[in-house]
This record gives structure tokens, C-alpha cells and sequence, in this order.
């Protein structure tokens, strides 16, 4: 099984390409993938430290992750938004059977403009952090089809439910206007085709604050003032 080509990698053979290494580099490559390394005392008594206050942080994600669904299901940029807490999503039945206070504050959505669009998104968000964790205390993003996903063909991507535009994100606990803000500068980057020119006339919006750059307002729920 160590000398077999691994399917995960394109039929790569450890031993044949890392020589001695190759068993090490199996298991950095596969095992630790799957299923992680060993946690240690101090890291699991932060673990344990952190879950005191659990739920107090899970009603901040879930009230920040409605208005950010809310917020992208309206904008023009956006073609598709997989929220389970949305009250249009066929999963919202299983939402208020097994999850009564939200439906979490992990969920993607398809930016308009496909693979290129979404790697300008990405490449154009400050507030955001571009992770492939979840569950953080701050806002990750991620682009799936050139990152997490990126070793698997377009067939593939598509029978997994990914296009070259879904994103997805976990919400964190900051301000929620912060959030809509920092959103709305890279799905309005994500649609521009020169994208440096783009980034280059928002640079000072950039570092400023959220009333630097957007200048709408939104309502806790993710939707914009008159």
C-alpha cells in the first residue's frame, strides 16, 4: 500500500519520487491530511478554555452570518447563495428540526464571473482572512476551486457542487458593518476585469475605515438603508 501510486495525488508514488522519504512524506501528504496530528496538553486545555464561552461566541456568528447571507442574496454580483438559514433554502425544514438557534456560520455562495472573478474577490478583501479553517473567532475566506479543491478536475468540482465562482466563508463575531463592507469592495472588485487598476483607485479605502469606502449603511440583518 506505501509503494502503490496514490490516487489522491494523481497516481504519485511516494517511494518511487522521495526515496527513503517517501514514507514520511505518505503520511505528511495523506494521514495528517485526514486525520490531524496529536494535540497537546497545553493546546487541549485552550481547546477546553474556549469552549466556556462557546455559546456566547455561536450567537454572535449565527446573528453575522444571516446578515451576510442576507446582504449577498440582494446583491447584483452574486448569483447564488447556500445558506441553510435562509428561510428559501430546502434544507431550512432540517434547520429548525435539529439547529432551533441558527443555522450555524459556515456557507458558500457563487460570485458572478467564475474562477477569475472569484480570485479577484479574494484577492481584493482586507477585513477577511483567506483560510482554509473554519470556525475561527475572526471571518475566513476561501476560494475552493484554486485552493482546497484545486487537484480535482472541473467534472469533479461540479459532482462535489463547486463551481470556479463559489466561495465560502466562515463568519466570524466582528461588526457586522465592518464585514458588509469589506464584502462589497471585492464583490465589486470581483466584477472588474483589470482588477489592479481596480485595487489601485481603492487603496486609500482600503486601509481606512468601513466609512472610508462604502458608504451605505445596512441594518443588522445585512440589508441596506435608503
Amino acid at each position: 500500500m506505501v509503494a502503490d501510486p496514490s490516487p489522491a495525488y494523481h497516481g504519485l508514488a511516494f517511494y518511487d519520487t522521495f526515496g527513503m522519504y517517501g514514507y514520511l512524506m505518505k503520511l505528511r501528504a495523506e494521514t495528517l491530511r485526514d486525520l490531524g496530528g496529536c494535540m497537546s496538553p497545553f493546546n487541549a486545555f485552550l481547546f477546553l478554555l474556549g469552549l466556556e464561552t462557546l455559546p456566547l461566541r455561536m450567537e454572535r456568528h449565527v446573528v453575522n452570518a444571516v446578515g451576510v447571507a442576507r446582504f449577498l442574496k440582494q446583491h447584483p454580483a452574486v448569483e447564488r447563495v447556500r445558506y441553510a438559514g435562509l428561510p428559501e433554502s430546502p434544507y431550512r425544514p432540517l434547520v429548525e428540526k435539529y439547529l432551533p438557534r441558527g443555522g450555524g456560520a459556515v456557507f458558500a455562495f457563487d460570485v458572478r464571473g467564475g474562477r477569475e472573478a472569484g480570485q479577484r474577490l479574494i484577492a481584493s478583501l482586507r477585513l477577511w482572512s483567506h483560510l482554509a479553517n473554519v470556525g475561527d473567532a475572526k471571518s475566513l475566506v476561501i476560494h475552493p476551486a484554486s485552493t482546497t479543491h484545486r487537484q480535482l478536475s472541473e467534472q469533479e468540482l461540479i459532482a462535489a457542487g463547486i463551481s470556479g465562482g463559489t466561495i465560502r466563508l466562515s463568519v466570524g463575531i466582528e461588526t457586522l458593518e465592518d464585514l458588509l463592507w469589506d464584502l462589497e469592495r471585492g464583490l465589486t472588485a470581483s466584477q472588474v476585469s483589470d482588477n489592479t487598476a481596480h485595487v489601485n483607485g481603492h487603496a486609500g479605502a482600503s486601509e481606512a475605515s468601513p466609512a472610508g469606502g462604502d458608504t451605505r449603511q445596512f441594518t443588522p440583518e445585512g440589508e441596506v438603508l435608503a
